[in-house]
């Protein structure tokens, strides 16, 4: 049986980690036969080699990547499990990329080794496909990086499209122009976007055409130059829009195309332009193609167990 004590800075840092720690302190002792107590500016660890250190090392690594990223409860047991799974450099690997966007917005990141790929995918190919569940970041990450593009000069403008799809319900006619028309179909770009510039800049950009947020439609017959292009709930899209819609990338562009299989919204007789194109676009140079999976959700933890029960559910159907 072998001992060591981590010293933490101060009483605030000790509480802060602790509130972190919560999770894995639960499981800490039955998974890696180590006791840990945490008593006033101390960590205590007591058990056997290698646990031991691996432990200690999961514990000095989480208090220098506070210092690069904002890390919470769910990064916190997301790394825990990667640990027990034998991942090295956890908290480095997530913390070594960061997306900066706009002013007075903190820097995204990725919370998990699957988005960190996806961010990869994004930086190197002028075409990427986001492909997951619900909850995995694939939207939220490719705005991050379309509004850095643009706040770096790498593009002169954002267009946000997605087709607009009813989700299993009618509508009906809704009130209004056509721009309060559509607006319910693109809330979640629109959301997204709101987490990375204040609202003054976004509705100044917009009304000088720089950030365009438009229906798929709409995309029909024009050639995107300088641009950053993101084609969200791209499962929704038939053969012939996701034809359309790739055809229209142009010089120094990038375009990401984002969509969850599980979810198609299409009529059953209709073929969804997402899946058919996932298999016919492989071994292309400058097209990366990602799976995100339920691990890689960050939403609230229900989320992932949620969607776990219904692959098992399709499964068992099948």
């Amino acid at each position: 049986m072998s001992s060591t004590t981590i010293h933490f800075e101060n009483t605030n840092e000790a509480r802060d980690l602790g509130e972190l720690l919560h999770a894995p302190l639960k499981s800490v002792e039955q998974e890696l036969n180590v006791q840990l107590i945490l008593r006033d500016c101390t960590a205590q660890l007591s058990g056997e080699e290698p646990a031991l250190t691996q432990l200690a090392t999961f514990i000095n690594d989480l208090r220098e990547a506070r210092q690069e990223a904002p890390i919470d409860r769910q990064t916190v047991q997301y790394c825990y499990q990667a640990m027990l799974n034998g991942e090295q450099d956890t908290f480095r690997q997530l913390a070594s990329i960061r997306i900066p966007v706009g002013p007075r917005k903190p820097d995204v990141f990725p919370r998990t080794f699957g988005q960190q790929r996806y961010v990869d995918t994004l930086q190197r190919s002028s075409i990427t496909f986001g492909i997951g569940p619900a909850g995995t970041g694939k939207t939220y990450l490719a705005m991050a990086k379309a509004v850095s593009a643009l706040l770096n000069d790498e593009v002169s403008r954002i267009i946000l499209t997605r087709p607009a799809i009813e989700a299993g319900e009618h509508l009906g006619f809704l009130p209004g122009d056509f721009k309060q028309k559509v607006a319910p179909y693109l809330r979640p770009l629109n959301d997204a976007l709101h987490d990375m510039l204040p609202a003054e800049l976004i509705e100044k950009n917009i009304e000088r055409g720089i950030i365009e947020v438009a229906p798929l439609a709409y995309m029909r017959g024009r050639t995107l130059n300088h641009a950053f292009v993101i084609l969200d709930e791209a499962q929704n899209t038939t053969r012939q829009q996701m034809l359309m819609f790739l055809t229209r990338l142009g010089y120094e562009s990038k375009c990401v195309i984002t969509g969850d299989p599980s979810q198609v919204d299409l009529p059953d007789s209709t073929k969804s332009g997402l899946l058919e194109a996932q298999k016919i676009l492989t071994n292309i140079p400058d097209l990366g193609i990602c799976h995100l999976t339920r691990r890689d959700v960050v939403r609230h933890p229900l989320v992932q167990r949620i969607i776990e029960a219904y692959q098992e559910h399709r499964q068992d159907d099948a």
